[in-house]
């Protein structure tokens, strides 16, 4: 309390734990003496913390096998324990009147509890079957792998020097795929290149659509992602080269990703604030883009040009939490921003947009309300195609590998078809209410078991053209995600999801959302 002591874990290289008292002016001298220390073996001290009076040092440590809360005496040196849970307690807090506030470990996560740090005569170790199975049956000691001090790393190496990632390089893998092609199904190979510890990876796709001409009936996805991890200019970069581009999850619609054309991309992203919970990522991306006949970000829009380019930066933040055993996100805030520009037909179409999602937890265990926005705006000739913002749908194919509740997209509209709607610019806010979660406990069986249920209601809101003859859409639905575990370890999720869409106020269309998210 007074500023004098600082109390620390320290974690030896042969594995053995202490709790060590140093004196702060002793280190701000910069000598590292302990004024007190106790030897733990092999169970970390952790949280140890100063009583108000400061006579005592109180925290946990799994030193008889389950986490028990300690007292260290300052002036003697001396330890004793003062619980002997059967669970374990955590991270104590003293009060002035003597008590500790703990957290107990319970089936329902940590909850916090008040005990009396009474010194105990007898806190004995807690029964380890593995201990008693050696003891019953020694050999077992014999099928130990022995220590990795024995093996002989200096003579395993096989050459010194700089790492270089794309030097190393060579074939990881080779395997037959399926690619949707706008509506037809196409076979070929993958095959994954990278460098051993996978500071670079190359994959290249290779398929065939059948029945298509021979302009339309190739395809090549040619993808080079790069880690640079120097002190210039960390980050990741990643090039992309495509030829009548296709993708797997396109079979199952009815969101297309593929597109005729030739097109080459290259995206640089960079963290630029990683702090759990808190979370920035800036991406910076340019591309080229000719032989079209669609809108590259845009499904069924016709493109009136044949080349493009562009290029994009963008920043993303989050600060979201959720308590133990959610589902979703609780409470918190994140938001995106994006700048960029179109290049097509010697004319230049910048653009900008962005979105502000903020939460709250509600007394409702796990349940939560969240406020999404998104505006934006593009500057050029209301007719041509890179001049809009296209919505529409739910956005999730039958298949799918996305997140699950892709309706909080800025693009998103349950109750419309997929980019039906268009506009300049526009504003977009959607009220989301998640439910808390139905979980189960008796459904399926070991091997493919249905985990929970999450139920969310929405409401949203379009205006586009907000500066000429302004147009409203609103959106209501509710969505259903089911969570199931196979063998044991893997996740999948399948989503329904239904709303109906209003022009104005006039009812215009419904939407049915089935997708299952695999793995």
């Amino acid at each position: 309390p007074d500023g004098r002591l600082l109390s620390t874990s320290f974690g030896e290289v042969n594995g053995d734990q202490w709790l060590r008292i140093y004196e702060i002016g002793t280190l701000l001298d910069g000598r590292f003496e302990a004024v007190g220390q106790f030897d733990f073996g092999q169970a970390v001290p952790e949280s140890f913390v100063f009583s108000p009076d400061g006579k005592f040092l109180y925290g946990s440590s799994y030193y008889t096998g389950v986490s028990n809360i300690f007292r260290y005496e300052v002036e003697t040196g001396e330890v004793e324990a003062v619980s002997n849970t059967e669970t374990g307690f955590f991270r104590p807090v003293p009060k002035a009147d003597g008590s500790l506030i703990v957290f107990r470990y319970s089936g329902q996560g940590f909850v916090p509890a008040v005990i009396d740090p009474v010194p105990l005569e007898d806190a004995s170790a807690i029964s380890f079957l593995g201990s008693r199975v050696i003891e019953n049956h020694p050999v077992l000691q014999e099928w130990r792998a022995g220590s990795p001090a024995d093996i002989p790393l200096d003579d395993m190496i096989t050459g010194t020097g700089g790492y270089n990632a794309i030097d190393n390089m060579s074939l990881e893998s080779i395997y037959p795929v399926l690619e949707g092609y706008k509506s037809s199904v196409g076979g070929g190979l993958h095959a994954n290149i990278s460098d051993p510890i996978g500071f670079s990876r190359l994959g290249i796709t290779a398929s065939v659509t059948p029945g298509q001409d021979s302009q339309e009936a190739g395809h090549v996805y040619i993808k080079h992602e790069y880690q640079r991890l120097d002190q210039v200019l960390p980050g990741s970069w990643t090039t992309e080269l495509k030829y009548n581009y296709a993708d797997f999850y396109d079979i199952f619609g009815p969101t297309r990703v593929s597109r005729k054309g030739y097109s080459g991309e290259l995206t640089y992203r960079r963290p630029l604030i990683f702090d759990d919970p808190r979370e920035m990522d800036l991406t910076v991306k340019g591309g080229y883009f000719w032989n079209l006949d669609e809108v590259p970000y845009a499904q069924d829009v016709d493109a009136t040009f044949d080349s493009l380019a562009n290029g994009s930066a963008r920043l993303d933040y989050s600060f979201i939490r959720k308590s133990l055993g959610a589902v979703d996100d609780e409470k918190g805030y994140k938001w995106s921003a994006i700048a960029g520009g179109n290049y097509a037909d010697d004319s230049l179409t910048p653009y900008a947009y962005g979105k502000f999602d903020v939460g709250w937890a509600l007394p409702l265990r796990h349940s939560s309300i969240w406020l999404r926005n998104a505006g934006g705006f593009a500057v050029g000739d209301k007719d041509e195609e890179f001049s809009k913002f296209y919505f529409g749908g739910f956005r999730n194919n039958y298949v799918d590998h996305r997140d699950a509740k892709r309706y909080r997209e800025p693009f998103s509209l349950p109750g419309f078809g997929i980019d039906d709607l268009e506009g300049r610019n526009f504003a977009r806010t959607t009220l989301e209410w998640n439910l808390p979660p139905v979980r189960f406990s008796r459904v399926g069986v070991p091997d493919a078991y249905l985990s929970w249920m999450r139920p969310a209601l929405f409401g949203m809101a379009l205006a586009t053209d907000l500066d000429d003859a302004t147009d409203t859409y609103y959106s209501v639905g509710f969505q259903l995600d089911f969570e199931f575990t196979i063998l044991s370890r893997l996740t999948m999720m399948f989503s329904a999801g239904y709303a109906a869409g209003f022009d104005g106020s006039s009812y215009e269309s419904d939407d049915f959302m089935f997708s299952l998210k695999v793995l």
